[in-house]
């Protein structure tokens, strides 16, 4: 027997109370806060609670816990009833069981939060019903179906839109299962850190050229070489005026030494290059 069977089990046992006995005990609750009084009154009421909370069953969360918010819900329906108003209690209470179980869902249905309007709150509740209702009685051609729900529910068309996103993308954890493989969701999420063997491959390229680099640079002259380290391969590279004054000739000359081993490093880098 499962919890949720043992306490069908367990409430059963109240004895339902008449509309006189229920009058009697929220009168002397009401008068006297007698917490025994408010006790009969939840008792015999459970039962109810958890019939709404099965109507919430399509959401997919637990009736247990639908269950727990429900009475949650009586309990301050029994606070706040008033028997002069000669109705049942199980009328009155129907409200707060209600608003406590859609609470609740809109909870736990997702981190994002819902409901935060009365219209949003309406659409959650209402949309599959609606929709259900629309397309037994005929939707026209000529008319899409957010348009027909928002019709029917008096919301604008872009308020059911947007609904429909929500409810059809549901939280999903990340440590979910992947099938019967052992894999999760967070095993094939694609990582922030470079593959290994993309890391082997830059490495072993970056190896490849600099071998290339350091033959080509081995065929240029003492001062070629010295020009290019110094202009290109230094983090404050040299000025072409303190590249001429180390060698005592012009601005100019040292400007044309370092084209000329340009070239011939492209030349060579070229010839060095697999085809």
């Amino acid at each position: 027997m499962t919890l949720m069977e043992q306490y069908l089990a367990e409430i059963s046992r109240f004895q339902l109370l008449t509309a006189e006995e229920e009058q009697r005990l929220a009168r002397r609750y009401r008068a006297t806060g007698d917490t025994r009084a408010a006790h009969a009154l939840v008792s015999a009421n459970l039962r109810f609670v958890v019939k709404v909370a099965c109507g919430y069953r399509a959401y997919g969360l637990p009736v247990s816990d639908m269950v727990q918010e429900g009475n949650i819900g009586l309990l301050k329906a029994v606070q706040k009833f008033n028997p002069d108003l000669r109705i049942r209690l199980i009328s009155y209470a129907v409200w707060w069981i209600r608003a406590y179980i859609h609470n609740y869902i809109l909870r736990s249905w997702s981190l994002v939060k819902l409901g935060t309007t009365q219209a949003q709150r309406k659409l959650f509740f209402s949309l599959a019903r609606a929709r259900h209702e629309v397309e037994g009685a005929g939707c026209p051609a000529d008319m899409d179906m957010p348009l027909r729900l928002a019709q029917r529910l008096r919301v604008q068309p872009e308020d059911v839109r947007d609904m429909e996103q929500r409810l059809e993308k549901r939280d999903l954890s990340l440590d979910a299962p992947l099938g019967e493989g052992g894999t999760s969701h967070m095993d094939v999420l694609p990582g922030a850190i470079p593959a290994q063997d993309d890391e082997l491959s830059k490495m072993e390229e970056a190896k490849a050229v600099s071998a290339d680099v350091a033959v080509a640079l081995s065929r240029l002259d003492s001062r070629e070489r010295f020009i290019v380290e110094r202009r290109f391969m230094c983090e404050r590279p040299t000025t072409l005026k303190d590249l001429g004054d180390h060698f005592g000739f012009s601005r100019e000359r040292a400007r044309q030494l370092e084209i000329r081993a340009c070239d011939k490093l492209r030349r060579s880098l070229r010839q060095l290059a697999p085809a």
